[in-house]
């Protein structure tokens, strides 16, 4: 799309939308003739083009992730990061700002853990107890299998033993390969390795990488009463592969695993969830969600999952302000607590996403969209509507982010994120998606550092925030909720 070339100031001068409440008149170009108001894409152009110079981003992601560090879930890390925020969101000039509590049952990591082969290939491995584990110091045979369906089909009798999975994940931009396994290997594994009779559950790291790094993650909530649970680093499920394979070739015995873990449950405790509005010019109640969540796993420090999240998403409504202007609609920005946990089955209100949607269910029927930027800080490169009326729209926004590298992928269905996502159903998503080739390299590890972000990859995200919201925000499109979802 070809900006207007009087550059951005005029092209916002001419916007008919103002920050103040005197009465609108009509806008007057340098000649003294009044001038037609600026189109609303190329409105978002200019404020998408701002957007890759200026925007806050890093340096808020700097602070946050340095401040902090790691920021597990109702953790004392946490609430005071969410203070802080809710202090910085307010010297931005964010509007209604506040923190919602709400409560949470509590699991921390305790002291060191320990894994490793016992007896014949005696050696140390990397690992990390699962979130939602049990503590405990076990060792026993271990029952090796390639996959988890090979595990679920298997007969064999793993009583007493250690059951170890040492299925890989698959490499992809979209991360399906993740998807396909946290809630069944990592999140059931444990209770079915327990339900066998196993005393002990071990799994490959759900990571693309070849670090030694396990990856931590969320498990089924066991409340204490299950078996101690493990992620191991990628290296070492390799190393316990090619252990198998010699036992398959008769050139060593069964293969024994000592493991001690210590997590901890803390009982109800809180968390909270960080509230701040763009407040709109015309129809403040229709509002626009989108965020990121604040907290993190232990190990690192929470900078691509998903410190990067809230920094975009908030930085894109700060653009807006910088430049003087105001959206139509209320953008609101939301930094969910509690992501990253373990909680007892069937009660959802223990989640930042899931406490953001009771509280606000009387106003959700006004809501216009959501989207939760979480997957890191990579470079987007497609997004995913809901049909909508306004049949233009899809090419407006085409045509807004495609100078960024960012298509329209029609046949996706946009689901929102982890915690945005407890919205489907009452509000409709919107997804803008990022190249998560990498993510899983680093994902809930130690390695989840300030150090891996790519500042200019940080502003392609932010550009295509922006300039998203304020076409959404500025024009009267609604998207239709799926039949199935519609309530």
């Amino acid at each position: 799309m070809k900006l207007i070339a009087t550059g951005l100031a005029t092209v916002l001068a001419l916007t008919a939308f103002h920050t103040d409440a005197a009465p609108k008149k009509a806008p007057v170009s340098a000649s003294g003739a009044v001038a037609a108001p600026v189109p609303v894409e190329d409105q978002a152009a200019a404020l998408r083009d701002a957007a890759l110079t200026a925007n806050g981003a890093y340096d808020f992601l700097s602070e946050l992730t340095t401040r902090f560090g790691p920021r597990p879930a109702g953790s004392d890390s946490e609430k005071r990061a969410a203070e802080w925020s809710a202090m910085r969101l307010k010297e931005l000039g964010f509007q209604n700002v506040h923190i919602e509590s709400f409560p949470l049952h509590v699991w921390a990591r305790g002291g060191p853990e320990t894994i490793a082969i016992t007896g014949e290939f005696a050696q140390p491995l990397v690992g990390v107890s699962l979130g939602g584990s049990t503590a405990g110091e076990v060792e026993g045979e271990a029952v090796m299998f390639d996959t988890y369906q090979e595990f679920l089909d298997s007969k064999a009798d793993v009583t007493g033993k250690i059951v170890v999975i040492l299925q890989p994940m698959a490499k992809a931009s979209n991360g399906s390969g993740y998807g396909r396994m946290s809630g069944t290997v990592r999140g059931k594994g444990q209770l079915e390795a327990q339900k066998r009779g196993a005393v002990g559950y071990v799994m490959r790291s759900l990571s693309t990488d070849n670090n030694r790094f396990a990856h931590a993650g969320a498990s089924a909530w066991t409340d204490g009463k299950g078996i101690p649970a493990m992620a191991i680093s990628a290296p070492d499920a390799s190393q316990l592969s090619r252990i198998k394979v010699l036992q398959k070739a008769g050139k060593g015995g069964p293969v024994r695993i000592s493991m001690k873990t210590t997590g901890q449950f803390l009982g109800l405790k809180t968390s909270q969830n960080v509230v701040a509005d763009l407040v709109g010019s015309e129809h403040p109640e229709q509002v626009i969600v989108v965020g990121g969540h604040l907290d993190s796993w232990d190990l690192g420090t929470g900078a691509i999952d998903d410190g990067a999240g809230v920094a975009i998403t908030m930085a894109a409504a700060k653009v807006m302000m910088d430049q003087g202007v105001k959206p139509k609609r209320t953008i609101r920005v939301v930094f969910w607590g509690s992501e990253e946990v373990s909680q007892p089955a069937g009660d959802t209100t223990e989640t930042g996403g899931g406490a953001f949607r009771e509280a606000h269910k009387s106003e959700l029927s006004n809501y216009v969209a959501h989207a939760e930027s979480d997957f890191g800080a990579d470079k987007l490169n497609n997004f995913a509507l809901l049909p909508t009326d306004d049949t233009g729209f899809v090419t407006k926004l085409s045509n807004l982010l495609y100078p960024l590298g960012i298509y329209y992928d029609a046949k996706a269905t946009p689901n929102g994120g982890e915690d945005s996502g407890a919205m489907n159903g009452f509000v409709p998503a919107f997804d803008l998606n990022q190249d998560g080739y990498r993510y899983f390299d680093t994902h809930h590890t130690a390695n989840d550092t300030f150090d891996r972000i790519d500042p200019q990859q940080l502003n392609q995200n932010v550009a295509a925030y922006t300039a998203t919201l304020w076409l959404m925000a500025n024009t009267d499109v609604r998207f239709k909720l799926p039949p199935k979802e519609a309530h």
